[in-house]
């Protein structure tokens, strides 16, 4: 059972908090707000697994890139390979790449 099943009251004006989504870098935070004094409490859970990718943003990995036959291979670090397993429950295997600008080349899981 979740906490936010239940019916919350607003700490200030004593009113029931409506259930919202809040929306940061891409990630869907559950929310309860009044609509009075726009007062606002952020599922714990949600909260965490934001900041867990906020951290993760923040990270510089090393990496080796290696050449393999006719092309060149870069390892993903399984923190991040871990990391996305949880947010997405399942990671492809093919990945989308593409040139994003000079010096930046971006994966899409």
């Amino acid at each position: 059972m979740d906490i936010f099943d239940n019916t919350i009251l607003c700490k200030n004006c004593d009113k029931k908090m409506q259930k919202v989504v809040v929306q940061r870098e891409g990630f869907s935070i559950r929310a309860v707000q009044c609509l009075e004094c726009s007062n606002r409490i952020l599922h714990p859970e949600d909260l965490r697994d934001y900041e867990d990718f906020k951290k993760m943003k923040d990270k510089k990995f090393q990496v080796k890139l290696r050449f393999v036959g006719n092309s060149y291979a870069v390892s993903i670090p399984k923190e991040i390979i871990n990391f996305l397993n949880e947010q997405v429950k399942q990671t492809n295997k093919m990945v989308n790449m593409s040139i994003e600008g000079i010096n930046h080349l971006s994966l899409h899981f």
